[in-house]
């Protein structure tokens, strides 16, 4: 599971000109799934994005989590994170979950992140043609990949 967290200050997904989440102050993760992703991805990944120390302190350093400054929340899923590109100039999606497995994944994504947050989610809407806008505070963005945990 791949993860890109972007800190925001606001965030919209747009699909089929109707706006269907948007956010203020907060994150912004898109989620590329796997086959080989489990519950176990999905839990480490949670409690680490809830964690991440990337929103300032009163000193100005980044010191504080999303789950400590009550931000929003957006999750996007974005099979493309798996692209290979090792050969030619076409991307290889190989590694990116079917919707078959990545939906039900995706779904106990966002139900464990908000449980982790303590509230709801906005979301995209898996596999749709989304317009995604956001406007990057800091600019900070932090990549995840649970298969490098250590």
């Amino acid at each position: 599971m791949i993860a890109v967290i972007q800190r925001v200050s606001a965030s919209k997904v747009v699909i089929d000109d109707q706006i269907k989440g948007q956010t203020g102050w907060g994150l912004l993760i898109l989620l590329g799934i796997e086959d080989a992703d489990n519950r176990e991805d999905i839990e480490w990944l949670c409690r680490k994005i809830v964690n991440l120390r990337i929103f300032n302190d009163d000193q100005g350093v980044m010191n504080r989590s999303v789950l400590e400054t009550g931000g929003d929340v957006m999750v996007i899923s974005q099979f493309t994170l798996h692209a290979s590109t090792k050969k030619g100039n076409r991307p290889s999606y190989i590694k990116a979950a079917k919707p078959d497995v990545a939906i039900p994944l995706y779904e106990v994504f966002i139900a464990e992140l908000e449980f982790a947050m303590g509230k709801k989610v906005a979301t995209g809407e898996f596999g749709a043609d989304m317009k995604v806008s956001l406007t990057n505070d800091g600019p900070v963005t932090i990549i995840i990949d649970t298969k490098n945990k250590v």
